[in-house]
């Protein structure tokens, strides 16, 4: 409804074709795209003279000078403290490869959009013409001063390491990788709730992550700060372990902090006993791979569109199967995760994103649903839904069906939408825990008396973030 009244349908004939019938009149998602998803909408009323005068010249010259004087002060009287930009070169967006720049414009406005609808952070897609990583990062360290944080989307590895600690390095805002963090804590937060679920604890754990990428590298850290028993990674030559010569600089410093056993050989290889199986890659798993796993696993397999692992199949040998994909139970999603982390982040005027902090976030996440499932005669596995905090119920109505399993967690709704529609819980996460913000000036508020907006700043101490639901994890 919102893109049909933003975008009115053009009456440009680029779109018809020689009977004159519209190109995307049988696609959705092509009349949905046409003209865009998102527009830029003012914040005040600029209605007569007097309006024009406060939101330009000469009114906006006093707040002007009062930056000028104080930069700070830029936090209150400009959208900088909640805008946040997001880059890419298109080099690896989803499933599609290096489309570059232009092809990538609709991920990037998606994500925008995401970041408004789940977090309320308002963001800008900026897709860059160039590959360079020299060229990408002064251009993003020349643009910083616009926006409050940055982040980093659909870069391919091993690139966007190196783009996100140098960045970090010369920014004093946070900046962010979600195809490497937002991925990591959504599936630390379903792991922890699965292991719930089958009555283990993650140090009892040995994880296989098939993908050595982005998304692989950082599930392996957060998994390891998380104190999982162990866990190996494995590429397209099997095994990352520190015995293998051919390794990047990235995959030798991963096989230094994984693989305690010293696993060496393929995925199918490394998967023969493990507990958990965690696809990032592509690619397809044998089905005689996945039925030498130990009792009880737990297959993530995330890749899109076609999950490493088939559902079908995995549900024969698992415990608790989840996916990538919105079609099926159990998806695994980092819009969970990235929205609220950047609304905290932001919200604090944190100088980065620390470890602490994603730790925070996939406990809150996992903390979401109820504290504690429960077996039930007739149900393979019955479990309370997340509601308002405090009044957690168990879930009720028609029982689920066999093989599908019962939902831990109710839809994220809207941050900005009072409508009708499915409702968030109530859940935060507090970022003190992960600490963040430098101390001086962006760690607390210097502005003179003169110039202090009217709604107070958050400390660090007091401020919450928020959090979507968690992702969820049922029973075969």
């Amino acid at each position: 409804m919102a893109a049909e009244i933003v975008n009115p349908r053009s009456d440009s004939k680029s779109g018809t074709d020689a009977d004159g019938a519209s190109d995307d009149a049988f696609d959705p998602a092509f009349a949905l795209h046409r003209g865009g998803k998102m527009a830029i909408q003012a914040t005040v009323p600029v209605r007569d003279k007097d309006d024009l005068s406060l939101a330009y010249t000469p009114g906006v010259a006093k707040v002007c000078s009062a930056i000028a004087e104080q930069p700070e002060l830029v936090h209150d009287y400009t959208w900088k403290s909640q805008v946040v930009a997001v880059v890419t070169d298109g080099t690896a967006v989803l499933g599609l490869g290096d489309i570059g720049p232009e092809a990538s414009l609709p991920v990037m406005e998606g994500k925008a959009i995401l970041f408004k609808q789940f977090g309320g952070v308002d963001a800008v897609p900026i897709a860059l013409g160039t590959t360079d990583t020299d060229e990408i990062i002064e251009t993003v360290v020349r643009m910083a001063p616009s926006f409050g944080g940055v982040n980093l989307e659909d870069i391919s590895a091993p690139r966007c390491f190196e783009i996100e600690r140098r960045l970090q390095e010369r920014l004093d805002i946070p900046v962010f990788h979600d195809d490497q963090h937002g991925t990591a804590v959504v599936t630390l937060a379903a792991l922890r709730n699965a292991a719930k679920l089958t009555d283990r604890s993650l140090g009892q754990l040995r994880a296989v992550i098939s993908g050595a990428g982005a998304a692989g590298v950082a599930i392996a850290k957060i998994l390891i700060e998380a104190g999982i028993g162990d866990v190996a990674v494995c590429d397209r030559k099997g095994i990352v372990s520190t015995d293998r010569a051919d390794l990047t600089d990235v995959k030798r410093e991963v096989a230094g902090f994984t693989n305690k056993s010293r696993l060496t050989g393929s995925l199918e290889d490394a998967l023969d006993g493990a507990d958990v199986f965690i696809g990032v890659s592509g690619g397809t798993v044998p089905e005689e791979a996945v039925a030498k796993m130990a009792k009880d696993s737990l297959i993530f397999a995330m890749a899109n569109p076609t999950p490493e692992i088939h559902p079908d199949i995995a549900h024969k040998y698992a415990a608790v199967v989840a996916t990538g994909r919105s079609d099926y139970p159990n998806q695994i999603n980092n819009v969970l995760a990235f929205p609220g982390i950047f609304a905290g982040a932001m919200q604090v005027r944190a100088s980065r994103i620390t470890e602490g902090m994603k730790l925070a976030a996939a406990e809150a996440l996992a903390a979401v649903v109820a504290d504690e499932p429960q077996r039930r005669p007739g149900h393979p596995l019955a479990v309370r839904r997340a509601g308002r905090p405090g009044r957690h119920r168990r879930r009720r109505g028609r029982r689920p069906r066999r093989g599908r399993g019962t939902p831990l967690t109710a839809p994220p709704r809207a941050a900005h939408d009072d409508g009708p529609g499915p409702h968030l819980s109530g859940v935060r996460a507090r970022l003190c825990r992960g600490g963040g913000v430098r101390p001086g000036r962006r760690g607390a508020c210097h502005t003179p008396a003169r110039y202090r907006s009217a709604r107070p700043r958050p400390t660090l101490g007091s401020c919450l973030l928020p959090m979507p639901p968690a992702s969820t994890v049922t029973s075969r």
